[in-house]
């Protein structure tokens, strides 16, 4: 059988600012793409469909990540120790995490299908989606949640590649899958006149494609890491390991995503202006964040890999580099943020109430990520050390305990959309101050 060519990473020597960064641009650019991807969706919708679709579309993402949070959270266990055996050298346990995470990704697939499926007219009556917009918003995440499969199988194969510091395959799988879901936005919504089903249809089949490759590249690749369908099997002492890793961040990022349901809820009241605008808001915000959240996925194949060859100095120096980078790269991409934001609403929804609310939420939010620089370097570190229970108490206390009091108390006081949205910023205020607090209590070497 032809086998790959590796393209994996050691991360245990050399310069370490060069190693961050070779690492985090591919992750860079793909996230970058991923946003294009999601993008895509909300551009075709808002311009072609109208805002009730570009409410509906841009609403439902706090449902998707509510189970998706917690696939990915467990994901990220899996990833965490196959760093850890990697740098360590331990063939053997590499081979065994990836075919056990493998096995509990297609499990997990089956019933968030299932789930996902059936939940969806509750969720939405939870977040009391208006009338106007609830069955688009029911069409297409009832389609989503039948091919999403295709999106943990990607997530999946590709963090295993970035475990073992491979983030070149998953860019290139990512490149194609976006350009992809472009193409068929636009044949399903306008030459098909398929809505917001088409913009659905178009990211499951995008999905499925990029799940294919990548399960191709691991299946061929010449390393410890390749998949052998045989041995796909439910590794019970590695399935323990990587719950006590991945738990934590499964249950923080399920109940946080769970948690913006109710916050989803609050922008809702505000009508669907407020929503079309909040939803665009999202989309740009996720390229505000692009920087420090690839410089994050690096920190935690790094610490990960130099603690499991026990170089806690190295990995240390690491982390402060990477803060750094994170910080200057955000400020380069936050100032045409704040400078466009009108126009960046524009293209996406041209009536002039959605672009009143999008401009807001981006000049009065994005100023706050160099916080969130903060808490994402710090927890991305406590990951690749496997430290991941504090990190969970931390961000939970936040981003829900704090985020829902916080709200309740204004949405019945103040009231206005403004303080609304500052939940956001508060919370990553108290994140960075309580997690930086943590990081330089604890004991690494003991980790």
């Amino acid at each position: 059988m032809n086998t790959l060519k590796r393209k994996d990473t050691l991360m245990t020597e050399g310069v370490i600012w060069k190693q961050l960064t070779l690492f985090a641009v591919p992750l860079l650019i793909g996230n970058l793409f991923q946003q294009f991807y999601n993008l895509a969706d909300s551009v075709v919708v808002g311009n072609f469909v109208g805002k009730e679709a570009l409410a509906a579309v841009g609403s439902t993402g706090t449902i998707i990540n509510t189970l998706i949070g917690f696939f990915l959270g467990l994901s990220m266990g899996g990833n965490v120790v196959i760093s850890q055996y990697f740098g360590a050298k331990d063939d053997r346990g590499v081979h065994d995490a990836v075919h056990t995470t493998l096995f509990i990704t297609l499990s997990l697939s089956v019933f968030f299908t299932i789930v996902g499926y059936f939940m969806v007219p509750n969720m939405l009556r939870l977040m009391s989606t208006p009338n106007d917009v609830f069955e688009e918003a029911k069409v297409y995440l009832q389609i989503y949640f039948i091919g999403i499969l295709g999106l943990m199988v990607y997530n999946m194969g590709s963090g295993i590649l970035r475990a073992v510091g491979n983030s070149r395959y998953p860019l290139y799988f990512l490149i194609l899958s976006a350009a992809l879901n472009i193409i068929l936005d636009f044949v399903f919504v306008l030459l098909f006149k398929l809505g917001v089903a088409g913009v659905a249809y178009a990211t499951i089949i995008s999905q499925f494609i990029s799940a294919t490759l990548v399960i191709y590249v691991l299946s061929r690749v010449d390393g410890p890491y390749r998949i052998i369908f045989r041995d796909i099997r439910l590794d019970r002492e590695m399935l323990k390991k990587i719950v006590r890793v991945g738990f934590p961040s499964a249950l923080q990022l399920s109940l946080t995503s769970f948690s913006n349901v109710f916050v989803q809820s609050y922008i809702n009241s505000f009508g669907s202006s407020c929503m079309a605008g909040w939803s665009v808001y999202g989309k740009i915000d996720q390229f505000g964040l692009l920087p420090m959240q690839s410089i994050s996925l690096s920190i935690t194949t790094f610490v990960g890999q130099n603690l499991g060859a026990g170089n806690v100095k190295r990995a240390k120096k690491g982390i402060n580099i990477a803060l750094l980078i994170s910080i200057i790269s955000t400020i380069f991409l936050l100032t045409p943020i704040m400078i466009f934001s009108r126009e960046l609403v524009w293209l996406f929804n041209r009536e002039e109430s959605v672009i009143q609310y999008g401009s807001l939420f981006l000049r009065l939010i994005s100023p706050f990520y160099l916080l969130v620089c903060v808490n994402q370097i710090y927890i991305g570190s406590l990951r690749g050390a496997g430290d991941t229970k504090a990190p969970m108490v931390i961000m939970l206390s936040s981003f829900v305990l704090f985020r829902q009091i916080y709200l309740f108390i204004v949405s019945r006081t103040i009231g206005t959309i403004i303080m609304v949205a500052l939940g956001y910023p508060f919370g990553w205020l108290l994140c960075s101050i309580a997690i930086y607090l943590y990081y330089r209590k604890t004991h690494w070497e003991r980790i």
